[in-house]
């Protein structure tokens, strides 16, 4: 299909499908009787979503779980053997010990960068240019972010010039380069701080508006009552905040829970740096064992469900209390 054909069905065809959509809709719900109309409209607004996240997300997790339970070659139902089989994979509980590594120091470390830029920032005259700056990261992609820390990570054998930028620091330093990527001792580590770097920004951005939503009475109320500022910060300002560190902190822990593009880009798993989403593509693309890798992504899945339950509790209480 000609390419000027396709941008004008994305240009004018797609708003006119929507808006013909919104139109016979309300048409339809007008033929109602009064007392039907407010029972069936929300149906019609909500009728679109809950078909593609069925079609796009329900229907491939459920068909994922089948797979999971059945035989790549044959087909037929083998129970849990896969998930007994990548259980027992010695590369598979490397990636889980490594998922654990960031679901601990990465979302520590993004909460705390960005809970305390939170607090620098908003005493600065220069607090929007330092925002700015701070967030920069999350406008890069993670694949190009992950290719720029690879060049910042590059080792060159002591005694040659440095290329990378760490390593061309410790020489000026006269100190020994060190394999970022390459030592197990702190390969995990780099990589986690490659992620914080990128993520800070948005903890940043997050936490500070809701410091901005803390009154500045009760503030001032602390300070005439003889608080300090570190007081006031622990007892009136961090308890306040609770909520939204709830929120950011739930998104980090998924977001290390699914961690895939660093860790493809910048060591492809290679080095003990592996985790389970990089493990579950290997096993899809290069082993060519669907139905292993179908049981990975529902162990994924199941860790990702008690986070996205506890969000939700949360929310409803928030709810519940206003």
């Amino acid at each position: 299909m000609d390419r000027y054909v396709l941008l004008a069905i994305a240009v004018v065809g797609v708003p006119a499908v929507l808006v013909a959509y919104i139109v016979g809709s309300e048409q339809l719900v007008q033929r109602l009787q009064d007392r039907t109309q407010p029972r069936v409209r929300p149906w019609f607004w909500v009728g679109p979503t809950i078909a593609l996240v069925s079609i796009f997300l329900i229907y491939p997790a459920i068909k994922s779980i089948y797979i999971s339970l059945t035989d790549d070659k044959t087909g037929a139902f083998i129970g849990l053997t896969n998930y007994a089989h990548i259980l027992a994979d010695t590369s598979v509980r490397v990636a889980v010990r490594n998922n654990g590594l960031w679901l601990v120091l990465f979302t520590g470390l993004v909460l705390s960068f960005g809970l305390l830029f939170a607090v620098l920032t908003d005493r600065v005259a220069y607090e929007g240019p330092a925002k700015s700056l701070i967030f920069m990261p999350m406008a890069i992609s993670f694949v190009a972010a992950g290719v720029i820390w690879k060049f910042m990570f590059l080792y060159q054998p002591a005694g040659t010039p440095q290329t990378g930028t760490l390593n061309a620091a410790l020489a000026v330093f006269h100190a020994q380069p060190k394999a970022w990527l390459l030592d197990r001792s702190i390969n995990n580590l780099a990589l986690i701080a490659v992620g914080t770097w990128i993520w800070t920004g948005f903890s940043m951005v997050i936490l500070s508006a809701a410091l901005k939503q803390v009154p500045g009475e009760l503030l001032e109320a602390a300070r005439v009552d003889g608080a300090n500022e570190l007081t006031i910060f622990f007892r009136v300002i961090l308890p306040l905040l609770a909520p939204t560190i709830t929120v950011v902190g739930t998104t980090m822990v998924i977001t290390a829970l699914k961690t895939f593009d660093l860790v493809y880009v910048m060591t492809n798993g290679n080095y003990d740096t592996n985790v389970i989403a990089n493990r579950m593509y290997a096993e899809l693309f290069q082993v060519r064992n669907l139905a292993q890798a179908s049981a990975i992504a529902v162990v994924l899945l199941l860790a990702v469900i008690p986070v996205l339950y506890f969000n939700l509790r949360r929310f409803r209480t928030q709810e519940a209390l206003r």
